[in-house]
C-alpha cells in the first residue's frame, strides 16, 4: 500500500512538472515575441527621433542663432542673445492701443499686433501679425545700431484672405 502512495505521488509530481515545463515554455515564447515587438518599436521610434532631429536642423538653417557669419556682425555689442534682443525690440512696437505701426493694415476685428517673430539673419525678420480673426505676415529689414537702437523697415507684407466668408 505504501508503494502505491509513493507511485501516485511520483505520478502527480511528474504531471505537475510536465505542466510547469510546458507552461514555462509558452511563457518564454510569449516573452520572446513581446521582446521582438518592443525592439521593433524602439527601432521605429529611434528612426522617427532621428528624422525629427534632421527636420529641426533643417528648420534652424535660416536662423540668426545658428548663423555664425551673421552673429559676427554683433560681436562688438556684447549681446548674450542678439535674436532675443531684436525680437523683444520688435514686440515693443506693439502699441497698447491701436494697430502696430509696422503693420500696413487696419485691424478689422481688433488691433493688428505682431505675434510670432523669426530672426533670419543680421538683416531680415519674418513676423506674423493678427487681430484675432485675420492674420498676415511681414518681411522686415532691420538695422541694429551701435547704441543698441534698431531701425525697422517693412520690405513686404500680405494679409491672408478668408475663404469661409
Amino acid at each position: 500500500m505504501q508503494k502505491k502512495i509513493y507511485l501516485y505521488l511520483f505520478l502527480f509530481a511528474a504531471l505537475i512538472a510536465l505542466y510547469l515545463a510546458f507552461s514555462g515554455n509558452r511563457r518564454l515564447a510569449s516573452s520572446v515575441a513581446e521582446n521582438r515587438s518592443l525592439e521593433t518599436r524602439v527601432t521605429q521610434l529611434e528612426d522617427s527621433l532621428e528624422a525629427s532631429r534632421l527636420e529641426v536642423l533643417d528648420m534652424q538653417y535660416f536662423s540668426l542663432e545658428n548663423n555664425d557669419d551673421a552673429l559676427a556682425y554683433y560681436d562688438h555689442l556684447e549681446l548674450s542673445d542678439p535674436a532675443r534682443y531684436i525680437a523683444d525690440k520688435l514686440l515693443e512696437t506693439n502699441e497698447p492701443r491701436g494697430d502696430n505701426p509696422l503693420v500696413p493694415y487696419e485691424g478689422m476685428e481688433n488691433d493688428f499686433k505682431i505675434n510670432k517673430i523669426k530672426v533670419l539673419n543680421h538683416r531680415w525678420i519674418l513676423a506674423d501679425f493678427s487681430d484675432g480673426k485675420f492674420w498676415g505676415e511681414l518681411l522686415i529689414e532691420y538695422y541694429l545700431k551701435d547704441d543698441l537702437g534698431i531701425d525697422f523697415t517693412v520690405l513686404d507684407h500680405f494679409l491672408y484672405t478668408r475663404s469661409d466668408q
